[in-house]
């Protein structure tokens, strides 16, 4: 299944890259190479989780991994097309669209006024524009294919474009469209931006971060937020600054006095790695405890591949319980001897929190 890619997108003086350099810890921003092209910038975010917090603290491991998501920024560029239809987007699984809401008159906005609605909708027509010229692209091609060699499959192919021109030429995401598995499948290789998860980040002033009143609602985008695989998040790019700076004593004060349990930051990672729609299991030992990413609905031996292959090749069965369970008890024997450690097979379905052992021959 391989790392998960969230792409940052947004108009210039949003926080954009601010948010990149602190959810990877310093990455520094991308600039253009030498043949004038794009490039992207990665880092790397872990995701927070307590469970793995709370086995770590039992088996006190050499090694502790958690779960990742690679974070991509494009920086240096002003045009709005040159924003979003770029080819680390494109390979993103998701993408964050990070909303300038806070004033800053030292940072002039490239509009002149602050207008959250409005910035909005323009990065999204551009995801929907750029994804229009990739379809009919196709279309054309396919056109073209079918007079010399008549196809069912480009039949089909073609009608499915047809559906998401259509779509997209009345102004709506692709991620808006009712698709089922096939259709699904079938678009995946296009790698069209709207029809990825979007995270809208908004980034408000400190005096409007603990406001009962949500901007991007206000700014008339409840409509959008109503939608599927659209969610939103708020934080404060200045505050999130100032939290990096501190020691983990200090933060704790710092965030117990803005009301928070946690800082934006984490509420970022996990929010992109819920949007994905993806889960954690877990594997423990003294030599390392270790969070696994994998897509809701994931088999065991599909789990298993995850780990490495010649544990999927050579599944027999998995020892499964669940990580409240071996909390409680302190160790796997003692789960075992309350009967709590299941034996399940192959097609067993992985639920999030499970802690699991793979037997397997070679």
């Amino acid at each position: 299944m391989g790392i998960l890619r969230a792409g940052l997108i947004g108009l210039p003086s949003t926080g954009k890259t601010t948010l990149f350099q602190l959810l990877t810890q310093g990455a520094s921003g991308s600039s253009a190479n030498r043949f004038g092209r794009i490039e992207a910038q990665m880092g790397v975010a872990t995701v927070p989780d307590s469970r793995l917090d709370q086995l770590a603290e039992i088996y006190r491991p050499k090694k502790r991994t958690p779960a990742t998501v690679t974070f991509v920024d494009i920086g240096g560029t002003t045009a709005t097309r040159s924003l979003v239809d770029v080819a680390a987007y494109r390979e993103a699984d998701t993408l964050l669209h990070v909303v300038r809401a806070f004033t800053a008159s030292e940072i002039p906005h490239a509009e002149g006024t602050i207008d959250p609605a409005r910035d909005t909708q323009a990065i999204e027509v551009e995801l929907i524009l750029a994804d229009l010229a990739v379809a009919e692209k196709r279309l054309d091609r396919i056109r073209r294919d079918r007079k010399k060699t008549p196809s069912r499959d480009l039949d089909a192919e073609a009608a499915l474009l047809e559906q998401c021109c259509k779509q997209l030429e009345d102004g709506l995401p692709i991620r808006s469209m009712e698709l089922n598995k096939t259709e699904t499948k079938t678009l995946r290789g296009f790698q069209f931006l709207s029809a990825k998860p979007l995270l809208l980040v908004n980034n408000v002033d400190e005096s409007d971060f603990n406001s009962a009143n949500e901007t991007l609602e206000l700014a008339n985008l409840k409509e959008m937020l109503d939608k599927p695989k659209i969610e939103s998040v708020r934080v404060c790019a200045k505050i999130e600054l100032e939290i990096s700076e501190l020691d983990p004593s200090d933060e704790k004060l710092f965030l117990a006095d803005l009301g928070l349990d946690r800082p934006g930051l984490d509420r970022i990672v996990q929010a992109t790695y819920g949007l994905l729609g993806y889960i954690s299991f877990f594997t423990v030992g003294e030599d390392e405890c270790r969070a696994w990413s994998i897509p809701a609905g994931t088999s065991a031996n599909q789990a298993a591949g995850e780990i490495h292959t010649d544990i999927e090749r050579g599944f027999i069965r998995a020892e499964v319980v669940e990580h409240g369970r071996l909390l409680q008890r302190g160790t796997i024997a003692a789960c075992r001897d309350h009967g709590e450690v299941r034996l399940e097979g192959k097609d067993y379905v992985v639920k999030d929190g499970d802690v699991i052992n793979f037997r397997f021959a070679i």
